[in-house]
């Protein structure tokens, strides 16, 4: 696994190194060509420094925010265009008014930005057209094979069909071995009839194999763990399916799961008073850096909510609602209303993606997440966190206990504004959508981190920029 993730990493950081070559050697060509046109003296070097090196860093840390470092990016090359000219029309904002507030001696020429940006952009989208057609974006992909062949291993074949998802690694195929349960087993990949003998070391070699992922159906009597200790010896690395579908997709398939693997495997780190202390310093000082710039959005929605029906039905433009929280105690999460009051006259229902019961103020806010930005009060609170799985109603998380294996494990962290379960996965309200969303779940509970929160804050700003919030 470390071998592969190396590669990931690598693959990710060459991608990065190379646009931001790319990006600072287009703003220093730029200011050359704005000198040599308009006839005026070449900047001085403070001058050009500053500049190419602000700009650059902007243009990097926004197509991070936007998600186009993204190992597995999930977009049309039309969408990863129009990610470029996101990341760079904030970057040109940014860049020009920290010119006009700490740099105002040192400006570039008026035309520099506007002639930077759009070579930029340009630059960026020929360079990626170009590496997507050359397929050099799996940098060193990482060469496997799976032992089984059956119903355990399909799950590869159902989870990662594109080539999107196989990005970091190149498949070579499955080995069917005694006890897979073929009929419902591999159908469309490629089986590799090999024996694992004595001579598998020979065709690992022969075919450069960096990684074999273990997941056949029955392993009692049927696994070769002689020729795989001899292959982990030799550096060819062994991956439990969980781990490898873990490590690929950010998920943890929660249906094959078994108590050894939670046991003897990484993460799942216990909470203590200082770390319980600084994530809430943390969040109450996100929760005021955010309620700072979106104090006027909130009193707006406010005021339009009320003017819609509130002030007609005498609603509140607040909506409460009882959800499940840490270790499953209960609180009210706070939320604008973007339901007709009589919404749930009928009992609680789950929400859908065209729900009727949603007025027009409540479709729009829902697509930008305004309707979120009251639950800052309950981050205050100590009730939640800004990361963390989605709190659940406990009409509906009385059922999804009973159906659904593990599921009373995500209410081990603080519920969350945002979280990995909503960047990874479409809207969905049913027994099967939270199964899929509780993989995601399971994964963050697991991995938890300042680092994982971090990421998921930045690939937010996607969510809100795209209008994609549900």
């Amino acid at each position: 696994m470390a071998l592969t993730n190396n590669k990931q990493r690598k693959r990710s950081n060459v991608l990065v190194l190379v646009e931001a070559f790319l990006i600072g050697y287009v703003a220093y060509i730029a200011n050359a060509i704005v000198a040599n046109a308009t006839g005026t003296a070449k900047a001085g070097d403070f001058t050009i420094i500053a500049s190419v090196s602000i700009l650059t860093f902007s243009v990097l840390v926004f197509s991070l925010s936007v998600g186009l470092y993204e190992v597995k990016l999930r977009e049309t090359f039309r969408g990863i265009i129009r990610r470029i000219f996101v990341s760079v029309a904030l970057s040109y904002f940014v860049v020009e008014v920290l010119a006009s507030l700490f740099f105002y001696e040192a400006r570039p020429h008026p035309y520099y930005l506007p002639v930077a940006a759009g070579m930029i952009v340009v630059s960026l989208v020929a360079f990626r057209y170009f590496i997507s057609k050359l397929g050099i974006l799996g940098l060193g992909g990482s060469r496997i094979i799976v032992i089984g062949a059956g119903e355990r291993a399909s799950i590869i074949e159902k989870r990662m069909r594109r080539d999107v998802d196989r990005l970091g690694f190149e498949l070579l195929g499955f080995i069917p071995i005694p006890g897979d349960n073929r009929e419902e087993g591999i159908h469309n990949e490629r089986l590799l009839h090999v024996k694992i003998d004595e001579n598998f070391r020979n065709f690992i070699a022969d075919n450069d194999v960096d990684e074999v992922v273990i997941a056949c159906d029955q392993r009692r009597g049927t696994l070769p763990v002689e020729i795989l200790f001899e292959c982990r010896i030799r550096g060819v690395e062994v991956t439990d399916l969980l781990d490898f579908m873990e490590r690929e997709t950010g998920q943890i398939v929660v249906h094959l799961m078994y108590p050894s693997w939670v046991i003897y495997s990484n993460g799942f780190s216990s909470q203590n008073y200082l770390r319980e202390g600084l994530d809430y310093a943390f969040n109450c000082l996100m929760a005021s850096i955010i309620l700072l710039f979106t104090w006027p959005f909130m009193l707006l929605t406010a005021i339009v909510i009320y003017l819609d029906d509130g002030l007609r039905t005498g609603t509140s433009v607040l909506y409460k609602q009882e959800r499940v929280g840490l270790n499953g105690r209960l609180f009210n999460i706070l939320k604008f209303r973007s339901m007709r009051p009589d919404a749930e006259s009928d009992g609680a229902k789950w929400a859908s993606k065209n729900d009727t019961r949603v007025t027009r103020i409540g479709q729009f806010i829902r697509k930008y997440r305004i309707d979120e930005l009251p639950q800052l009060l309950n981050v205050y609170r100590g009730e939640m966190s800004f990361i963390g799985p989605r709190p659940e109603r406990p009409q509906f998380v009385e059922q999804l206990i009973r159906d659904i294996p593990y599921y009373n494990q995500r209410h081990n962290v603080k519920p969350g504004i945002a979280g990995w379960a909503q960047l990874n996965y479409p809207y969905g309200a049913s027994i099967e959508d939270s199964m899929e969303k509780l993989k995601f779940d399971l994964y963050y509970v697991k991995h938890q981190s300042f680092m994982l929160d971090m990421l998921i804050l930045i690939r937010t700003v996607e969510v809100i920029l795209f209008g994609k919030g549900r």
